[in-house]
């Protein structure tokens, strides 16, 4: 399952989800206990056996079943904007990559940063897993890192000029978050650290903006 709500439109234009069935798929659910419900009769459908069929049995299950009872079917105009937004990922994806190296790579040289949290980095011990998986190693635009505290945290984010503060991903827009004090407000100090997103980390979601521009407007922000 894959959320299109953030990189697919491009610019955060709607919300939906894709469902992408791999190719061997019936030979994993047929008889696995764990998937009953392929592998015992569907008495809607006059007790068809959907690990019985040699089609994509999880999307058409999807499809027959669970589209009719929850109806959480797109809009025609949201799947528009996606099929749009489909045309331009792979060149998108490209250019958030790059200058999210970039920029991780600055901040992880910059005094005032004492952890970086982004897989492209060679320091990172993600690094192999995205050499590995991620074609030419585009491991997105996504990233974050840690100052000195929770009070240094939310003044870099609210300092910069170019990067928007809003708790979305995956836009055009770069976009910075200081989720202590916004998406996990509402954890303790020691939640927050149980959850991984201790007072000092600053979350960044780097768009398609120029990537120097970028670098000038954290570096004036960290000061």
């Amino acid at each position: 399952m894959h959320s299109t709500s953030k990189y697919t439109t491009g610019q955060g234009l709607a919300i939906g989800g894709i469902i992408v069935e791999r190719h061997d798929l019936v030979d994993k659910i047929k008889g696995n206990a764990r998937y009953a419900h392929f592998n015992e009769p569907d008495e809607s459908y006059h007790g068809l056996v959907y690990s019985d069929l040699p089609l994509p049995l999880f999307t058409l299950r999807v499809r027959l079943a669970l589209l009719r009872d929850l109806g959480g079917a797109p809009s025609p105009f949201n799947s528009w904007l996606f099929i749009q937004g489909l045309e331009t990922l792979s060149l998108r994806i490209k250019q958030h990559s790059v200058s999210a190296l970039a920029i991780a790579e600055f901040l992880e040289a910059h005094p005032k940063v004492n952890k970086v949290n982004y897989p492209g980095l060679k320091s990172n011990n993600q690094y192999p897993l995205i050499q590995k998986y991620f074609k030419d190693g585009m491991a997105s635009g996504l990233l974050s890192f840690e100052v000195a505290d929770k009070e240094t945290a939310q003044k870099v984010a609210d300092s910069t000029e170019i990067f928007a503060v809003v708790v979305n991903i995956g836009d055009s827009k770069s976009i910075i978050t200081h989720p202590a004090s916004t998406t996990h407000q509402q954890l303790s100090d020691k939640e927050l650290l149980e959850a991984g997103v201790p007072g000092q980390l600053v979350r960044l979601s780097v768009g398609l903006e120029d990537t120097q521009d970028l670098i000038d407007d954290l570096a004036k922000a960290l000061g």
